[in-house]
C-alpha cells in the first residue's frame, strides 16, 4: 500500500470523529505560522512575523520572505507543539496553505507539511487561503451555518460571496482592479506612511474628518463588482495638485477620507448581496477585516437592516495557521481526498 492510499484510509476513519488533531501551516506572505486545532477549536496558534524585516523596504520582498520562513519553520512548530501540550505522533492530519500567495513562500510550506505528511504516514490536506480566511468565522462561531453572505477583504482579494457550503461558494462581485488592503498600502505610501499601510492609515484617520470628496467607482450600476483603482488615484492626484499649488496637506483628513469611501462600499455591497439573496447573515474575513471602521460600520448596518454579522477577532482576520487547521476540517466533513505528495505550490489560485 503506498503512501497515498494510506492517507486516503485514514482521512476514512478520521471522517467518523470530529476530535481529530490537525496541524496545519500558513507560509503564503511573510507571517511563518503553524497551528494545531481540534475540530473548530484552537490548541494553539504561532506566528513569526517579517513585519519590521520588510519596512525598510516599504512592502514585502518575496525572496526575503522565502528566505525567513526557511530560517521559522522548525522553532514555530516545536512552539506549537508545545503551547497544545502536543507531541507529532499525536496528530492525525497535515494541512498547509498552497495557493494564493508569493510563490517561493508558499513552496515553503508545501514542501514542510509534505515531508511531515509523508514521514508521518499522515493525510495532507491543501489549503485555498481564502477559504481559510472565510474559515476562521467558524471559529467565532462554532454554530455558524450555511448559507451565507461572506464579505472578503484583503491585501489581494475583495469580493462577497454567497457560500452554501465549504465547498461550494459563488462569487456575486469582485473587484476588477486593485483589493482594498492593496489600496490601503499604496496611499499609505502617498501618504508617507511606514508598512503595512492599512493599520497605519487607520491610525492616521483618527484625528481626521471626511472634509475631502472621494470618488465612488460604479456609482448606480446594479453589479456588486468593486474597483479601487479610480480611489487610489484620487489621493494621488489630490496630493500631487495640493503640493503643486504650495498647499498644505492635512494627513488625517485625507486618510479619514479616503479610509470612510474605502470601507463604505464594502458595506454597501455587502448589505445589498444578503438583501438580493435573502440569506440574512454576513460573515466578514481577511486582513482588511481588522480595520475598525469596517468592523463597526458592518455591525452597525446589520443591526439597521436586520442582518447578523459575523467578525471574526483581529487577530484571526490577518494570515494565521488556525484558521487553516479549521479550513481543513471543514473540508474534510465535506469529503475532501488527501492532497498527493505530488501537491504544488499555486500563487495564483483563485
Amino acid at each position: 500500500m503506498d503512501y497515498w492510499q494510506k492517507a486516503n484510509k485514514k482521512l476514512d476513519i478520521l471522517r467518523q470523529r470530529d476530535d481529530y488533531l490537525i496541524l496545519a501551516i500558513e507560509s503564503s506572505c511573510d507571517e511563518t505560522a503553524v497551528a494545531i486545532t481540534r475540530g473548530k477549536k484552537i490548541l494553539s496558534n504561532k506566528i513569526s512575523s517579517q513585519i519590521d524585516i520588510h519596512r525598510r523596504f516599504g512592502g514585502v520582498v518575496p525572496e526575503i520572505a522565502s528566505r525567513n520562513h526557511i530560517l521559522a519553520i522548525d522553532n514555530v512548530l516545536k512552539d506549537a507543539l508545545d503551547d497544545a501540550g502536543v507531541m507529532l505522533s499525536d496528530i492525525d492530519a497535515v494541512a498547509v496553505t498552497y495557493g494564493a500567495g508569493l510563490l517561493g513562500a508558499l513552496l515553503v510550506g508545501v514542501a514542510y507539511a509534505k515531508s511531515l505528511a509523508y514521514a508521518l504516514e499522515l493525510p495532507l490536506i491543501a489549503v485555498n487561503h481564502i477559504k481559510g480566511h472565510i474559515a476562521a468565522n467558524f471559529i467565532t462561531d462554532e454554530t455558524l451555518s450555511f448559507p451565507f453572505i461572506c464579505l472578503l477583504a484583503s491585501g489581494g482579494h475583495t469580493a462577497v460571496l454567497k457560500a452554501d457550503s465549504f465547498r461550494n461558494m459563488e462569487i456575486l462581485g469582485t473587484t476588477c482592479d486593485d483589493a482594498a488592503g492593496e489600496a490601503f498600502d499604496k496611499v499609505a505610501r502617498v501618504l508617507g506612511l511606514p508598512y503595512p499601510g492599512g493599520p497605519q492609515i487607520e491610525a492616521c484617520a483618527l484625528s481626521g474628518k471626511p472634509t475631502i470628496p472621494m470618488p465612488r467607482a460604479f456609482k448606480g450600476e446594479k453589479h456588486l463588482n468593486f474597483s479601487y483603482s479610480g480611489l487610489k488615484t484620487a489621493v494621488i492626484n489630490y496630493v500631487h495638485n495640493t503640493k503643486a499649488k504650495g498647499g498644505e496637506i492635512n494627513a488625517a483628513d485625507l486618510a479619514r477620507s479616503f479610509q470612510d469611501e474605502a470601507v463604505g462600499v464594502l458595506i454597501e455591497k455587502a448589505v445589498l448581496s444578503a438583501k438580493r439573496t435573502g440569506i440574512s447573515t454576513i460573515a466578514l474575513a481577511g486582513g482588511v477585516g481588522a480595520n475598525s471602521a469596517l468592523r463597526q460600520g458592518l455591525v452597525e448596518a446589520g443591526e439597521k437592516n436586520d442582518i447578523k454579522v459575523l467578525l471574526p477577532p483581529k487577530s484571526l482576520c490577518t494570515d494565521n495557521a488556525a484558521m487553516i487547521g479549521v479550513a481543513a476540517f471543514l473540508d474534510i466533513a465535506e469529503g475532501a481526498l488527501p492532497a498527493g505528495l505530488k501537491l504544488d505550490a499555486d500563487a495564483s489560485l483563485r
